[in-house]
């Protein structure tokens, strides 16, 4: 068990800094994702909490202690990298065992750690195999079971499943879950730019932009309460809609007015000060429906551009007669619609978002289920 605690670090090199200033309290026994778009510098925090990077500045403290100038073999952690990293000529056993025969470690413990975390992966069958007689997914495993015989304080996965196809991804995905259930007790940080590893694995997810954290907090509650237009648009698929609007009565509920003149009203505080002020109104493309007579209100009406159908649900890409990205919604595959026709398009009020000019979400009311 390791608490990790990172205080205004950064990381340059030369002028150019990376990261500015992060600070993050990573509770013991935690699952917390890093993730954010290529360059955000998800995978160069990753590598300064082992110790691959110097720290420029700032502080790392693991159980308490400052670890800034700690080697990486000396503080408790083990990586699993994008690379399987196996030797060809080893069996899986002996991939496994060789850092606790680096170690020292008695043929005993060696023979027991191995054989647990071959339990653990379902990888007791293959043991005498050599990596070529595997599958990409069991080679992966393979080397998260050498990161487990090494017992460590806090495991840090480095995109870990990005060279594996869509099936073995969605396996190893289940595969690292079960994991995290038995080695409750044990920290983990796992870096991905794939939301949906972020969202089905993290206690926490760490959102990241240009070496800046933009938003901490449960996969739910940045699903529903992003802090700002990058979370909102990042977090989700497809990304939150986002329309021009006004802000037309301040207050709660606030009212918007919309490019079109729709008037919506959304269950959020907003200050005096912001009536008559540029916003963003958001709503994602699975809360919205296709508006009956019982709605009583319209959201977005416009012609159906485009479909994709997916099966269970479908796609519509809504021409709203205005510059920039269609609407997306995203409704049941059974309903029957047709592209060219026109669609009107309504949400429940807890549904929509408001941001404010400078890309602040204004804080919706929040349901007890999204902590």
């Amino acid at each position: 068990m390791a608490n990790l605690l990172l205080r205004d670090v950064k990381k340059a090199y030369g002028n150019l800094e990376i990261l500015h200033g992060i600070d993050l309290d990573i509770k013991s026994g935690e699952f917390i994702v890093f993730v954010g778009p290529s360059g955000c510098g998800k995978s160069t925090l990753l590598r300064t909490i082992a110790g691959l990077e110097d720290i420029t500045g700032g502080e790392l403290q693991i159980d308490g202690d400052v670890v800034n100038d700690v080697p990486p073999s000396k503080r408790g952690i083990a990586m699993v990298f994008q690379s399987y990293a196996l030797y060809p000529h080893m069996t899986v056993y002996d991939n496994m065992a060789f850092g606790m025969k680096i170690a020292k470690a008695s043929k005993a413990e060696i023979d027991e750690r191995v054989k647990q975390a071959a339990e653990i992966l379902q990888l007791t069958k293959y043991l005498d195999r050599l990596p070529k007689a595997l599958s990409g997914g069991q080679r992966q495993r393979v080397a998260i079971g050498r990161a487990i015989c090494r017992n460590p304080k806090v495991f840090l996965f480095d995109e870990p499943l990005s060279n594996l196809d869509a099936a073995l991804r969605v396996a190893t995905r289940i595969e690292i879950a079960k994991l995290k259930e038995q080695m409750a007790n044990t920290t983990m940080i796992y870096v991905t730019h794939d939301q949906v590893e972020a969202m089905t694995l993290a206690d926490r997810i760490v959102v990241l932009k240009d070496g800046y954290v933009e938003q901490v907090g449960s996969p739910m509650e940045l699903y529903r309460h992003p802090g700002n237009l990058f979370v909102a648009q990042f977090i989700g698929s497809p990304s939150m809609n986002i329309v021009p609007a006004t802000i037309e009565r301040a207050g709660g509920p606030t009212a918007v007015r919309l490019a079109d003149g729709t008037v919506a009203h959304v269950p959020t505080q907003t200050p005096d000060s912001a009536a008559g002020t540029q916003a963003s109104f958001g709503v994602r493309p699975e809360d919205l429906r296709v508006a009956t007579d019982a709605d009583g209100s319209v959201l977005f009406e416009g012609r159906i551009d485009y479909i994709e159908q997916l099966g269970e649900v479908q796609l519509l890409y809504v021409d709203l007669g205005r510059e920039g990205e269609p609407l997306v919604a995203k409704l049941p595959g059974n309903v029957e619609i047709k592209r060219g026709s026109t669609v009107r398009l309504t949400a429940d009020a807890g549904d929509l978002h408001i941001f404010d000019s400078d890309g602040r979400s204004f804080a919706r009311e929040r349901l007890a289920s999204a902590a």
